[in-house]
């Protein structure tokens, strides 16, 4: 008769949020290739170089439990993956990889017309960690690292990437190429080279159209074009105009087509506008928020804010130098820097006092669920 182990399972879950909070450690490349060996399993380089990390992890197990470990058990069966709330389905209609994931916007969109996220990449520890919640995958980590260009699968459909945009924003610097954020569309430029996927899907500022006269974004449609072979369509559009999401944000999206894999590129179109029928109102939290969000009396702006901000439950915008009320209904272009100062920063009065938007009326304003 078998006896069976009395090992505790490895909670994913638990572990990276040990890793997230440890200041010793940080969420990594081992963490990305166990996540994603449990929801990519034909990948065999997820499932190799996931085995490895597991099976360090469970050898520390039983060495700090002075225990012997089974042989008849297999490696992934100690494990019990994140409980995720937005899973891949399991026989997709097309697979792409996420780029540049922050949160995971772009997996979002793509998950819910039938794709898989056969491999992500995100640089920043949070976003890291907020993703892996949501979507059960660790992303790799800093994509201009071989390594991390390692990770990708030799084949997929769709490359998404919303490339870091700060290079290029009209509320930066706009230093564009001469920026090292503005350098990683040349990461993305050996990704397609060497991966060739059907279509290449990348979003970002507005201003990237006009950004030094035009000639950052003809070097990108001439790199896609005339030395990758891909055909190029681009279009601005607004989240409002376009999602039913009451933020004015307006984005480019480059939709780059191998016309050998997708010979009908030429029936594809841009969606029309769409009536906005959701406002500020629908989206602001109701009832009194966390203290931390509300300005204190004693903040030096309080006064200028206090005189100018009369209406009740209201959406204000903060200019630098003065107050004026939101009568649009939409919520202006939210920006990293979002509570922290800067320009035309949304405010709200209600009754408990005034305050910055939290993080989930930022993300309904996105359009996350």
């Amino acid at each position: 008769m078998a006896v069976k182990s009395t090992i505790h399972k490895f909670s994913i879950e638990e572990l990276i949020k040990k890793k997230h909070q440890s200041k010793k450690e940080q969420l990594d490349i081992h963490d990305a290739y166990l996540t994603h060996s449990f929801d990519v399993e034909n990948e065999k380089k997820f499932q190799n170089k996931a085995s490895e990390y597991a099976n360090a992890l469970i050898d520390v197990q039983f060495e700090n439990e002075n225990s012997k470990r089974p042989q008849n058990m297999n490696t992934f069966d100690y494990f019990s993956p994140i409980n995720a709330p937005f899973k891949s389905k399991r026989n997709p209609d097309f697979n792409f990889i996420d780029l540049f994931a922050g949160v995971g916007g772009f997996r979002l969109a793509m998950q819910n017309i039938g794709g898989k996220a056969v491999s992500s990449s995100e640089f920043e520890p949070n976003a890291k960690f907020t993703y892996a919640r949501n979507y059960g995958q660790v992303p790799f980590g800093d994509i201009t690292k071989e390594e991390i260009k390692d990770a990708i699968p030799a084949k997929f459909d769709i490359l998404c990437g919303g490339f870091p945009c700060q290079a290029f924003s009209i509320a930066g610097h706009r230093k564009g190429f001469s920026d090292t954020r503005g350098n990683l569309f040349f990461d993305i430029e050996k990704i397609v080279a060497t991966h060739r996927p059907s279509v290449v899907f990348l979003e970002n500022v507005k201003n990237l159209l006009t950004h030094d006269h035009g000639n950052t974004f003809r070097v990108i449609k001439e790199i896609l074009e005339e030395k990758l072979n891909y055909v190029v369509k681009e279009q601005v559009l607004n989240s409002m105009v376009h999602a039913n999401v009451p933020q004015n944000r307006e984005r480019i999206f480059i939709v780059a087509f191998d016309p050998s894999q997708v010979p009908n590129y030429s029936q594809f179109e841009f969606p029309t506008p769409i009536p906005l029928t959701n406002t500020i109102h629908d989206l602001l939290e109701k009832g009194k928020v966390a203290d931390k969000y509300y300005y204190s009396k004693s903040h030096m702006y309080y006064p200028e804010l206090d005189k100018s901000m009369t209406s009740k439950d209201t959406l204000y915008q903060w200019r630098r130098i003065y107050v004026r009320e939101n009568k649009s209904n939409v919520c202006p272009t939210l920006t990293a820097n979002m509570g922290a100062g800067g320009h035309n920063v949304p405010l709200v009065r209600d009754e408990f006092g005034i305050r910055k938007l939290t993080p989930r009326e930022c993300f309904s304003f996105q359009g996350y669920p």
